[in-house]
């Protein structure tokens, strides 16, 4: 099994005062060449967004956006008509293709909005927008994972162009599980939103993470109060 750790403070950081990003991965005005991508996971942004702002109309081509709202309320528009709120408990997919232009705005004006910005390359490109979303409320499980993405129409969660899976795990017991892969060939990026867990030695904090290959399954020790994000891709 091959490993890489990254600790919350190593992630690039951006303020612009209305949003305060944390990105995993190289992103805009941050480069880090040994920090562009993990297989075909492009972007992981930490964001912040303050009461009444967000991001105004911008376009993507080519991409598989996810985003997964922490706290609050984000009002998304889209060029192909859609006009939504997501918010905690909710997932959020665009299937950018041949292209597409959106906003996000916290309309809230009392409180922050708080979500993850997740971007996987897709399996072809030039492919036809589109929009979903889907509360992932009755997908929850407590102490297992349970499946909130996938390549399948069928599956549990959201899909998407890509043979890639999401996993959350909530755990509020001291346990150790295991993750399986749906691909051996395929890595997953552990992203640890709360809590304190171990993997293979190395001990994750709040906002840490671990790049993990070359191995068919990945098994995690928790202590209380853990929520974690499993992000598996192919790696080629």
């Amino acid at each position: 099994m091959k490993t890489k750790y990254i600790a919350n403070f190593e992630r690039g950081r951006a303020d612009f005062g209305w949003l305060k990003s944390y990105h995993s991965f190289s992103f805009g005005s941050y480069f880090n060449p040994s920090r562009t991508n993990f297989g075909l996971l492009r972007v992981l942004n930490d964001d912040t967004v303050a009461p009444g702002e967000g991001f105004g109309k911008h376009p993507h081509k080519d991409m598989e956006i996810i985003s997964i709202p922490l706290e609050g309320d984000l009002e998304h528009k889209d060029s192909m008509g859609n006009t939504t709120i997501i918010k905690e408990g909710d997932i959020q997919v665009m299937s950018a293709g041949t292209g597409v232009e959106h906003s996000e705005y916290n309309k809230n004006d009392n409180r922050e909005v708080k979500f993850l910005q997740i971007w996987i390359f897709p399996r072809e490109n030039g492919l036809q927008p589109r929009y979903d979303q889907m509360s992932i409320s009755s997908l929850r499980k407590q102490n297992e994972f349970y499946q909130i993405l996938s390549p399948n129409k069928d599956d549990d969660g959201v899909w998407i162009n890509q043979d890639a899976y999401m996993h959350l795990l909530e755990s509020d017991i001291e346990k150790e599980y295991e993750y399986e892969l749906k691909n051996p060939e395929n890595g997953v990026y552990l992203f640890l939103l709360n809590g304190k867990a171990e993997v293979s030695e190395i001990v994750l904090k709040e906002r840490d993470a671990l790049e993990v290959s070359e191995t068919s399954r990945i098994k995690i020790k928790t202590e209380k109060n853990v929520k974690l994000l499993a992000i598996e891709v192919p790696m080629k």
